[in-house]
């Protein structure tokens, strides 16, 4: 982290918090660490993605935790689905490190951007009736009195999700939700009970990728702390804006903020 300017650590630590806002509100926003690392320092790619895994450790925790609190992660079904998650993300995540040492600085960025402006796509195409189970209140069946809880997608299928989100977020350096939400959304899942679930499998993404790019020494702890403190805080408040503020006005901000974002990205590598 030596010799980062101050307007450069700003500029990462607001990319923290509204990552961390990202992730428990909307789902995708992890990338914005990775993608602040790539655009404002010259880490390798191995440095980006294991710096940016060690803050989602942290962060998974706590929107696990407050998932939990609120009751998504204590209903049956979003638990399944959470621990099929994790299963699939144990042998994607060894996967995804492995394609990070293939691939140099300048691809890595062009790869990167390609992946934020398909993850701002899918946001995009999620089913309106989905997203609006993120606005204020939906909190899923625990909150419902004995509602009946989101249908259970299929065991083969929440595997295939976490294996391949695995693979896709440890060579990247980001977690579960980014691509995990969109998916489950679009297999039938409520956005609050993927959202729950997701956190969860990040967990099993962080840890096992951080391992692996810890072994090789490319984890800059300076700067995982730097971004990560201010993440974790984005995550709690983004819990609570999830349930106060309409899952569209998420959606535009977090789009608009990707598609600006992919081409510099990818320019930049």
């Amino acid at each position: 982290m030596a010799g980062v300017e101050l307007a450069v650590a700003a500029a990462l630590v607001v990319l923290a918090v509204a990552a961390g806002v990202g992730i428990t509100a909307v789902g995708p926003g992890g990338v914005l660490i990775t993608v602040g690392l790539v655009a404002f320092t010259d880490l390798t790619p191995a440095q980006v993605a294991g710096t940016a895994l060690v803050t989602n450790i942290a962060t998974g925790l706590a929107g696990t935790a407050v998932y939990t609190r609120s009751g998504q992660l204590r209903d049956p079904a979003t638990r399944r689905t959470a621990v099929l998650l994790a299963a699939g993300a144990l042998a994607g995540t060894p996967l995804g490190v492995a394609a990070n040492g293939l691939v140099e600085g300048r691809m890595f960025g062009v790869l990167l951007g390609a992946f934020v402006a398909l993850v701002a796509v899918l946001v995009l195409r999620r089913r309106p009736a989905a997203a609006a189970d993120a606005v204020a209140g939906d909190a899923g069946p625990s909150d419902a009195g004995g509602a009946p809880g989101p249908a259970a997608i299929g065991a083969p299928a929440a595997v295939a999700v976490g294996t391949g989100v695995a693979a896709a977020g440890a060579m990247f350096g980001v977690g579960g939700p980014l691509l995990s939400v969109p998916l489950l959304v679009a297999l039938g899942t409520p956005v609050l009970a993927a959202l729950a679930a997701a956190q969860a499998q990040s967990v099993v993404i962080a840890g096992i990728g951080t391992a692996g790019y810890l072994a090789a020494g490319a984890v800059d702890w300076p700067l995982a702390a730097l971004m990560g403190v201010p993440e974790l805080a984005g995550v709690l408040a983004g819990w609570m804006i999830a349930r106060a503020v309409p899952a569209a006005a998420l959606k535009a901000a977090l789009v608009v903020c990707l598609l600006a974002l992919a081409p510099y990205v990818a320019l930049h590598g």
